[in-house]
């Protein structure tokens, strides 16, 4: 029995949609580590403009329009669970919406774009010292040290953020035409 109404149930993938094998119509893929990303309808507005397929992926079951470009993941509870999820099914070009450093760094690796939900932008020349800072953060945290947390999620890191994830859209696809335009 599906415990989830209006979801397709597959072992773990619970999908809005039916699932488009090997990128399908789709010519890169948008991951969001789900859980606790304030950009969610952002991506959604950007991916139905472009035709992008998006790929929620969180530790529970989330509200998500019911679209064919709309695929919800649901990981088991487990710690990291979601960015294992994430990391193993992200492929080049593929573009990955997220705030962990660690991902962001596991995601780099297989040549993926990554967006903060701020509009940061990471990259491999820089990954390296995010890692480092967020390691010194952590050990000043465990000693007691009060580091304090991220900026409030304003409005500048939403319009910062849009800016960013059209950009590096239009930057694959101008790289893909120009690849398929070369092979012909």
């Amino acid at each position: 029995m599906n415990k989830f109404p209006g979801w397709n149930v597959k072992g773990t993938r619970y999908t809005l949609a039916p699932v488009f094998g090997e990128k399908g119509q789709y010519l890169l893929d948008i991951f969001i580590d789900a859980d606790g990303c304030p950009v969610k309808q952002e991506v959604y507005r950007v991916a139905k403009r472009y035709g992008l397929k998006v790929i929620l992926v969180s530790n529970s079951r989330m509200r998500a329009p019911l679209k064919d470009w709309l695929e919800a993941v649901i990981v088991d509870g487990q710690v990291n669970a979601a960015d294992d999820w994430i990391a193993g099914h992200v492929s080049e070009n593929d573009i990955v919406i997220t705030g962990d450093i660690p991902l962001a760094s596991r995601c780099l690796e297989k040549n993926a774009r990554v967006l903060g939900p701020s509009g940061r932008i990471f990259a491999k020349e820089t990954i390296g010292e995010a890692l480092a800072s967020r390691e010194l953060l952590s050990h000043l945290r465990d000693l007691g040290t009060l580091t304090g947390g991220p900026a409030p999620f304003g409005k500048r890191d939403r319009s910062r953020f849009l800016q960013r994830l059209d950009d590096t859209i239009q930057a694959l696809r101008s790289r893909k035409q120009g690849a398929m335009k070369a092979g012909l």
